[in-house]
């Protein structure tokens, strides 16, 4: 069994997750009473943005921990690589 992966964003996150479940729940009642279709889609919106949001800044949060972590000592001629694909995923 591996070790649990804990960041500093990981309670960040969880509260995106939380305020994503809420406007999911929210969905589903306007659902359920009919609401207009506008009114649902931008509920929905809410909730994808709030999952997309979370999702970016697991995995940006994680490559730049691991990919530190896998730097380690190296010089600084040999991080270049590191260093550019880590800036470039910011833009995923």
């Amino acid at each position: 069994m591996s070790e649990p992966h804990v960041h500093a964003s990981h309670p960040e996150i969880a509260k995106r997750l939380k305020r994503a479940e809420g406007h999911l729940r929210k969905v589903i009642e306007m659902i359920e009473t009919r609401r207009d279709c506008l009114d649902i889609a931008q509920q929905l919106q809410a909730v994808e943005s709030a999952i997309v949001g979370a999702k970016k800044r697991l995995l940006q949060d994680h490559l730049d921990h691991c990919l530190e972590h896998a730097a380690g000592t190296m010089s600084r001629e040999q991080r270049q690589s590191i260093d550019a694909f880590k800036a470039i995923t910011k833009y995923l």
